[in-house]
């Protein structure tokens, strides 16, 4: 794929940003870089490589959900500009 000043165009409008000429250059010549080396990657022979998720090994360490004593309302409602019935007040967003 080339990225020629069309490509470059389209690209500045789908993003929305308007790029000066020096810029454009430039842009233009980092984008065909960055496709260059996909296209080294797509050449490589991969048969027999399996498809993976991630380099690694992951590995989700969690705790066991069990219920614990929360604060006490008073300690959390301390710094709530407006409290009504142990709950904080807020304005009202949707009528």
């Amino acid at each position: 794929m080339t990225i020629d000043r069309d490509m470059l165009l389209c690209l500045e409008s789908m993003a929305r940003v308007e790029l000066k000429e020096a810029e454009r250059e430039n842009a233009r010549a980092e984008l065909q870089n960055a496709v260059n080396l996909f296209d080294e990657l797509a050449a490589l022979d991969t048969r027999g490589v399996e498809p993976m998720t991630h380099a690694f090994e992951a590995v989700n360490v969690t705790r066991e959900d069990e219920a614990v004593p929360s604060m006490a309302p008073a300690l959390l409602l301390a710094s709530a500009p407006q409290q009504k019935d142990n709950c904080f007040m807020v304005y009202r967003t949707v009528d």
